[in-house]
């Protein structure tokens, strides 16, 4: 099809891989002889390897996060804040001017924030998809100028009024239902467990396997994604064990579908593929953000054995390990209540509002 006569959208988001695959997932149910993409994203994120893997054209634009911690570096990016602000919506606005999108669409990212203020002024659709049960300040300043708001929880309707729409989580379902390829060489007699700790890496957690690999790889097999971690210059010599910085999306899908237990962080996409697949879980929530909020829903539905890092040391990770992986009745019945947590077939609904808004 003529590239004239496509639809353009505009797709923002990044920083980690969570707000990165529920708009693929949304790509993937939109015919490509129809659409043409554009991504817009962070310089550092994972989400580069991510999107040109689908061959979508991909851009990189100046952005600005604020940390949740004090330091004399802290204090300095804070300070430049408005300056890299201004320069991501710079360029945001070239980008837009020259591509001409139909539509922006994000999940809520730091990154798109600027994307969206300068497609406002264009007056392009903008859709904000809210992932997780509690609104992040990014969503917080991009939802009052989107003409659609979707959420994955019935209850975050009440966050955004009239605009938005009950959907669930988008979810890559074609890919997930893909054939497994067999790209890990397992042993049958040992059950599998699958580690980690989002896009970025989770310093304490990949310490924590480092610390309790002498132990568990007694008694089970690990898949280990480090991501780009100080923690990550792990001992390789443990037999049963794999160490991975990164993991193509198709590789992730096996490491799930083969494992027994994942022990994860709690970010939304990981509870949603969690939840497709039906998997037992120990949720390890990172301190006061967004991710405990989510995790407390998941204890309140018994969906998942969650697990406080505050008080979490090595011998008690490994009992827990042992606890749920050795009792199947425990598995079956976190697998059955998580996979209740996630309203399906949002990729679809969400590409409906696109073709017919």
């Amino acid at each position: 099809m003529n590239n004239l006569l496509r639809t353009k959208i505009l797709l923002t988001g990044g920083g980690t891989s969570g707000s990165v695959t529920p708009l693929l997932a949304i790509a993937d149910e939109l015919n490509s002889d129809k659409y043409e993409f554009l991504w817009l994203g962070t310089k550092k994120g994972p989400e580069l390897k991510m999107v040109e893997k689908e061959n979508i054209k991909f851009k990189k634009i100046v952005s600005v996060k604020l940390h949740r911690y004090i330091s004399l570096y802290t204090l300095l990016y804070t300070a430049l804040a408005p300056v890299l602000f201004l320069a991501g919506f710079i360029q945001s606005f070239f980008i837009i001017l020259k591509f001409r999108p139909r539509w922006i669409l994000t999940t809520g990212s730091f990154v798109s924030v600027p994307v969206v203020w300068a497609g406002f002024i264009f007056r392009k659709k903008i859709l904000v998809h809210q992932q997780d049960a509690r609104a992040g300040l990014a969503n917080k300043l991009m939802a009052p100028l989107a003409n659609v708001v979707t959420v994955t929880f019935e209850k975050s309707l009440d966050d955004y009024g009239k605009e938005a729409k009950w959907t669930g989580n988008p979810m890559r379902t074609k890919v997930l239902e893909a054939k497994s390829k067999n790209f890990f060489t397992l042993k049958s007699e040992l059950p599998l467990i699958f580690i980690f700790g989002g896009g970025t890496g989770a310093e304490f957690l990949n310490k924590l396997v480092l610390d309790s690999l002498p132990e568990l790889t007694k008694f089970c097999q690990i898949i280990h994604i480090t991501g780009r971690s100080r923690a990550s210059a792990m001992k390789k010599g443990f037999s049963n064990y794999f160490q991975y910085e990164f993991l193509d999306y198709d590789k992730m899908i096996e490491a799930y579908k083969r494992s027994s237990l994942v022990v994860a962080r709690s970010g939304l996409a990981t509870i949603t593929e969690l939840s497709y697949f039906e998997k037992p879980s120990i949720i390890i929530p990172m301190p006061n953000t967004h991710q405990t909020v989510n995790a407390t829903l998941l204890e309140t539905e018994s969906a998942a054995l969650i697990l406080d890092q505050a008080v979490l040391n090595t011998d008690f990770f490994i009992k827990k390990i042992e606890d749920v992986l050795f009792d199947e009745n425990l598995r079956k019945s976190y697998g059955k209540n998580i996979k209740k947590i996630i309203k399906r077939g949002a990729e679809k609904e969400i590409a409906n509002i696109i073709k017919n808004f």
